[in-house]
């Protein structure tokens, strides 16, 4: 056998070894098998008017003890929450806090969240948006 004979026969047997190792290809499910489960929350499809209903849904939805829960509690005092004291409460890191009040309190929640400099400080707040004046409405990175 001459030596690209040789080379030839390892070649086909690695690609017979390759193609034997390889999975069976996996079937899909029929399509009208899959069930999609009931609608658990029906002020999500309320539309617009439904809209404080589920902001409310959510704040109550969190559990209870959880630091999501501690965050919107402290925001939700009448005298607000400095980002000092979300870290204390949370255990957070400062840009950790200004991403959930960016990422989970305005955006996800759709809160109503107001900040304001008070004696140096900055305070967050939530507000119900009765009493917030347009230029008490700062941006949360501030």
């Amino acid at each position: 056998m001459s030596k690209s004979a040789k080379k030839r026969a390892a070649r086909l047997h690695r690609r017979a070894s390759r193609s034997a190792a390889k999975p069976a290809p996996r079937t899909a499910a029929p399509k009208g098998t899959r069930q999609v489960p009931a609608q658990s929350n029906p002020a999500a499809t309320a539309g617009r008017w439904g809209q404080n209903a589920v902001r409310t849904l959510k704040a109550e939805t969190s559990k209870s003890g959880s630091k999501q829960s501690r965050v919107i509690a402290l925001l939700s005092s009448p005298k607000g929450a400095t980002i000092a004291a979300i870290m204390q409460a949370t255990g957070w890191q400062r840009h950790s806090v200004r991403g959930f009040l960016a990422g989970v309190v305005r955006s996800r929640l759709k809160l109503n969240l107001i900040s304001q400099k008070v004696d140096g400080a900055r305070v967050y707040q939530i507000a119900d948006g009765s009493e917030v004046a347009p230029e008490q409405a700062n941006l949360v990175g501030e």
